[in-house]
């Protein structure tokens, strides 16, 4: 099968979706990474109705593709969690998965395949490249993927998500978080520190210490530049 304005796909159905809730459509994506032993063992996974797990597309580390729900049908792939003012994320966007544990960087052939594969999904459902996002981004503390090794700058570098430019002072850290569309874990002892952690995990991967300048001056110019509530739908 070949998608409209994408690459050819496999198809591998499950029934572990639903109807989108309350007439959604879909205006995010959300990236994932397996942390399984290989994609034919995160398909298994995926399509057992057992686990209650399911996305819409999975890419093998070369390149190959399977889609296992259609775009316009919820798939359980973002669990608890929140971004900007939607708290059923399943419900708003389309997810993927990339067979990859989560320690290596991510194999070129399915980075090309991503690369493929974003931009008719984004055109069908009109995502902007801000509504592109990790799950890290919307399960801050519970979701740590698709992590450190993701290769953000490249998808920005065609239009296919975001990165910033150096472009703000340093701001209120928090304040702007929440602008940007980061929701502080409200079960936990230190909500601050783990959305922090989220934010590194994709802007400043690998960085290690307290919160610094940088960080809130990174923060300031996302959340100015790409503001989680411009435009958006009610939840």
């Amino acid at each position: 099968m070949i998608l409209p304005d994408g690459p050819p796909v496999t198809p591998a159905p499950t029934s572990c979706h639903t109807a989108r809730r309350g007439g959604a459509l879909p205006d995010m994506i959300v990236i994932h990474y397996t942390a399984m032993d290989g994609a034919e063992a995160a398909l298994d996974r995926l399509c057992d109705p057992a686990f209650e797990v399911s996305a819409h597309y999975l890419i093998r580390d070369d390149g190959h593709i399977w889609q296992m729900v259609d775009e316009d049908q919820r798939a359980w792939h973002a669990g608890a969690g929140a971004w900007g003012g939607v708290t059923d994320v399943n419900s708003r966007s389309v997810g993927i998965e990339l067979d990859n544990r989560g320690d290596a960087p991510f194999a070129e052939p399915q980075m090309q395949a991503l690369l493929a594969l974003l931009p008719g999904i984004m055109a069908r459902w009109n995502v902007p490249p801000e509504q592109v996002i990790g799950h890290s981004d919307m399960a801050p503390g519970r979701k740590i993927d698709p992590g450190p090794h993701f290769d953000w700058p490249r998808l920005a570098a065609k239009g296919l998500s975001i990165w910033p430019e150096g472009r703000a002072a340093p701001g209120d850290f928090i304040s702007d978080t929440k602008a940007f569309g980061y929701v502080l874990p409200i079960a936990c002892e230190d909500p601050e520190t783990l959305v922090l952690d989220a934010f590194r995990l994709r802007f400043r991967p690998f960085h290690t210490g307290p919160l610094d300048d940088t960080d809130r001056a990174i923060m300031a110019e996302l959340a100015a530049r790409w503001p989680v509530d411009r435009g958006a739908q009610s939840a």
